[in-house]
């Protein structure tokens, strides 16, 4: 689980409560009628703007918010030695001998790009191929931190409906003293809800999809550059430096240990 967004999570819920509890109107902070116009509201209105072939990955989404890939830059690094190893045998055997090696790979694309080589497919067509992938998995993920981003214009825009119909409840009500603070608590509590579910939760987890894919996709990248070196015929220790460019410092300083071993 991630630690950070747990940690962000709590601190919110935690601000917000002691500064509602200290004003004395934490009794506003659970209203139902407004929940439900906010939230209800924003999720009907992201269903008619998005297809159900986008919609039903949200979930997944948000579970990699909670539960992002581990060790990222270690994989990074584990996928450069693999590369490295890899022009190592296509140098001393043959490109084709990497075939047998294909089982044992974990990363997906990886598996394609080494299936392509081991074709004899040009270097023009793995390279086509290569970018497409990675020009559509960006797009794919795009389109996920897109909903969340309009899930964020959205709600607040609903709280000030709310607002407006409470508004309006009021003025009805001019002469019920009762009536009129109930109204009042429902326009203040779904402008509260709304800016609360923007700011906190729709624009952060697409905030967070959007690193989360800008890693996904370097990594991908650092494959495919790989795949191309070992195409070109690279020497192994070429291929590695070329690779170490996608890697942190603290990652290449481990590269730069393992060679002076």
């Amino acid at each position: 689980m991630d630690l950070m967004t747990i940690i962000g999570l709590v601190g919110g819920a935690a601000t917000i409560y002691y500064v509602m509890a200290a004003g004395g109107i934490l009794h506003m902070l659970f209203d139902p009628i407004a929940a439900v116009l906010v939230f209800g509201g924003t999720i009907s209105s992201t269903m008619i703007a998005y297809p159900w072939k986008v919609i039903r990955q949200t979930p997944k989404a948000l579970r990699f918010v909670f539960f992002p890939p581990r060790h990222a830059e270690e994989d990074m690094l584990e996928i450069v030695n693999t590369l490295t190893a890899m022009a190592e045998k296509a140098k001393r055997q043959s490109i084709e001998s990497l075939e047998e090696d294909i089982p044992g790979l974990k990363n997906s694309f990886l598996v394609q790009g080494t299936q392509m080589l081991v074709d004899g497919l040009e270097r023009e067509v793995v390279r086509d191929h290569l970018e497409k992938e990675i020009l559509y998995a960006r797009q794919r993920q795009a389109k996920l931190a897109g909903v969340f981003r309009t899930m964020a214009t959205l709600a607040p825009i609903f709280g000030l409906l709310g607002t407006l119909i409470g508004v309006v409840q009021v003025l009805r009500n001019l002469s019920d003293p009762t009536s009129m603070g109930k109204s009042m608590a429902i326009a203040i509590t779904t402008t509260f809800y709304g800016i609360f579910a923007a700011n906190f939760i729709f624009l952060p987890v697409a905030i967070k999809l959007n690193e989360q894919t800008e890693h996904e996709i370097m990594g991908r990248e650092l494959i495919a550059e790989g795949i191309l070196a070992i195409h070109e015929g690279a020497i192994p220790m070429l291929v590695k430096k070329r690779l170490t460019a996608f890697l942190s410092s603290k990652e290449r300083a481990k590269t730069s240990g393992d060679r002076s071993k």
